[in-house]
């Protein structure tokens, strides 16, 4: 294993010359694009540094026809709203929803054809009228260079505001319909990252990393020595920038803590190998919140696994409860727990617990993993992340991540989800169907 930096050099040559192709097209054909815009605009640039400004140049484009000049444009909108201060961006938003929205009398008419006549082209009538303007203007800004990442930009600063601001929820609505399509399976590539990837795809590993903190070069390297591996969702509209991507460590046994699967120095595992700990799974771009990759990624890595090392019998999680200790603090614990134990379990926790304690923190860990629910689903986002996927509830370990964040989100509680393959999909359709969570004995006795 190396033992200086990564290199940068990009061993998909290939597939990188193809896409330098298809930008120096694009480059010139935006380059005539400018051109038939400066003539129209008789040499005056557009600027874009205000919501005003911004809406203006979506005006613009959303009428336009010609292909070249629409390119330019589009470009002209990323660079604006890149530019915009975050200030304006409310402004820009509102100006959005009240010129890109659709048409109420439009949605009627269409709708009463349909009645008279339900055929084919008043159906058509009818979608097209249901389809807000602002979808046709993204899908424009879309085509031209970093219009994808600029949209996937553009959403992350917008989800903040949607608490103070509900109207712009119809943005939101237009952007995720059109993700679930763009970032659909079939567009993504599995890559494996190690030491040899690209510096740049590196540093973002260490950037996105979400679940441990990465700190710095040498515990990167550590997290993609021989016994560990790395992988991770990539799409062609963001080159060497991954979408997500989960740490794994192989190991003989079930873990139980934390600190042996981040150790920096670590002798190998006694015994063979024959299990797989995901053990941090990091979304990396905020405006992709609500749009799965996950499941595929944790599905299709076990297959690369299993193809790699077909002694693998065990795929486990070693996963946090964040949400646990919030609801600790302000859930009515009356009558789950002995309520002398109930102000001790409030409490911020030590690095020693006395054994009552103890015991009621997992009883009440797992009450709040089987039982505390947003609608149908487990509170818990995590839980209802692999549940969803067809994991089960297997184990729960006290003390097994005494770090300050794992103390203060999980009172120090760590679960194993197992992923049993021949019952994944079976517990997949049980949880959605019926709601039924796949829980061991092991945890369901404390509940009893």
């Amino acid at each position: 294993m190396q033992d200086s930096l990564p290199s940068t050099v990009d061993l998909t040559k290939p597939l990188a010359g193809a896409k330098t192709t298809l930008a120096r097209t694009l480059s010139s054909v935006m380059d005539a694009g400018r051109e038939i815009l400066a003539r129209s605009r008789r040499g005056v640039p557009a600027a874009a540094n205000s919501a005003a400004a911004l809406m203006a140049l979506c005006r613009e484009l959303i009428h336009h026809r010609g292909e070249a000049s629409g390119l330019a444009l589009a470009g002209e909108i990323i660079s604006g709203y890149r530019a915009l201060p975050a200030a304006s961006r409310v402004d820009f938003f509102a100006g959005l929803v009240a010129e890109f929205d659709v048409n109420p009398a439009a949605i009627t008419a269409a709708a009463e054809n349909y009645r008279a006549e339900p055929d084919l082209e008043s159906l058509w009538q009818l979608t097209r009228a249901v389809e807000a303007p602002r979808q046709k203007l993204f899908r424009r800004i879309n085509m031209a260079p970093e219009g994808t990442r600029t949209l996937v930009a553009l959403r992350g600063h917008l989800l903040p505001l949607l608490g103070a601001n509900p109207s712009l929820r119809a943005i939101d609505s237009d952007l995720r319909h059109l993700f679930v399509s763009w970032f659909n399976k079939g567009f993504l590539e599995l890559r494996r990252i190690d030491w040899s990837s690209p510096a740049m795809v590196l540093e973002k590993i260490i950037d996105y990393e979400a679940v441990h903190e990465i700190n710095g070069w040498d515990d990167l390297r550590s997290r993609l020595r021989e016994d560990r591996r790395c992988f991770a969702f990539f799409h062609p509209a963001l080159a060497n920038d991954p979408l997500v991507f989960v740490e794994i460590a192989l190991t003989d046994a079930l873990p139980t803590d934390l600190a042996p699967l981040l150790q920096l120095r670590r002798a190998p595992p006694p015994g063979k190998i024959n299990t797989v700990v995901f053990y941090s799974i990091s979304n990396c771009h905020p405006g992709l919140a609500g749009i799965s990759f996950g499941n595929f990624l944790i599905k299709n890595v076990v297959e690369e696994l299993r193809k790699e090392m077909p002694a693998l019998k065990t795929f486990v999680t070693l996963s946090p409860v964040p949400g646990f200790r919030r609801w600790l603090l302000e859930a009515d614990l009356e009558g789950l727990v002995d309520a002398a134990l109930i102000p001790r379990v409030r409490e911020p926790l030590g690095r020693v617990v006395e054994q009552p304690v103890y015991d009621a923190l997992l009883k009440l860990c797992a009450h709040y993993l089987l039982r505390v629910k947003s609608r149908d689903a487990p509170l818990d986002p995590v839980a209802r992340f692999h549940l969803g996927n067809g994991a089960r509830l297997h184990r729960m370990h006290g003390g097994a991540d005494l770090s300050a964040k794992g103390r203060e989100q999980s009172a120090g509680i760590m679960v194993n989800y197992l992923y049993d393959l021949a019952k994944i999909e079976e517990n997949h359709e049980a949880f959605f169907d019926q709601g039924k969570i796949a829980v061991s004995r092991t945890i369901s006795r404390l509940l009893d």
